[in-house]
């Protein structure tokens, strides 16, 4: 089972890498790129259509009885238990605005639990991967979480979730300010999550996030260390999940943050 996690693990690297190319392409000829809004600043543009496109072609080519969940096009259902999650472009907003900080996420599920996970980030070159069970890596590099204790000692990730209600980040963020915290928002929930894993941030939090946007970067905080609070893997890839993940010395308290702002 590890070797065919370790292929999938390339594959999905190699796959993230050439979509990330392609993305760069649109990233580079912003006037021509048509955008549309789907909601509360939510966007999608005609280079996250086609770099999904791409990125399906691909997982229909090298695994044809899988299924395949994308944010922007319908649905494959499998037949091997094992599930592709893709968001072609995490951070949009940034994307089509020229803000560099955008990633191609690529997940591989089994039973609607994460078994491969690779957040590529065009802009910089920067490959985050890991596999259950096998660590997680940027660029090859073993990463760690934060061994921070205390949420003092750095910043701490934080969405903004359209189906959720607005007050609830403004209590947490203001909650987290009050207890000598910081927090931090680049419109990439998925790069957010890449930087737990890498301890560069201390935490990611956010009261819901779309299995594409989160269960790769969820897989990479467990390899490298950290605590995530456990999606449900019958829901998840339908419904999405909450999103609570950090260093183990300061989840309990982010646990605490956040119950007591999204009334959990």
């Amino acid at each position: 089972m590890n070797d065919d996690h370790d292929a999938r693990m390339q594959f999905a690297i190699d796959l993230a890498r050439r979509a990330g190319e392609l993305g760069l392409k649109y990233f580079r000829d912003l006037e021509n790129l048509t955008i549309e809004s789907k909601g509360h600043q939510d966007l999608v543009s005609d280079g996250d259509r086609e770099v999904e496109l791409f990125i399906r072609a691909a997982i229909a080519a090298d695994y044809p009885q899988d299924g395949i969940v994308g944010e922007e096009h319908a649905s494959v259902a499998g037949q091997t238990g094992y599930v592709w999650v893709i968001d072609p472009i995490d951070g949009t907003a940034n994307f089509v605005r020229g803000i560099p900080a955008w990633c191609v996420v690529i997940a591989c599920t089994r039973d609607g639990e994460a078994v491969v996970g690779v957040i590529h980030e065009p802009s910089t070159g920067e490959t985050f991967h890991g596999r259950l069970g096998g660590g997680a890596f940027v660029n090859g590099r073993p990463i760690r979480t934060s061994a921070a204790t205390s949420i003092k000692e750095g910043s701490v990730g934080t969405g903004f979730s359209n189906r959720a209600d607005t007050e609830n980040i403004a209590v947490l963020i203001r909650t987290l300010m009050v207890q000598g915290g910081v927090f931090f928002r680049n419109a990439s929930g998925a790069l957010m999550l890449a930087y737990v894993a890498a301890g560069r941030l201390l935490g990611y939090v956010e009261e819901h996030m779309n299995a594409w946007d989160c269960l790769a970067g969820m897989l990479l905080v467990e390899e490298a260390g950290g605590t995530v609070a456990k999606p449900d893997p019958k829901t998840v890839l339908q419904k999405g999940t909450l999103v609570i993940t950090g260093g183990k010395g300061v989840f309990p308290k982010l646990q605490e943050l956040c119950s007591e702002a999204f009334g959990l």
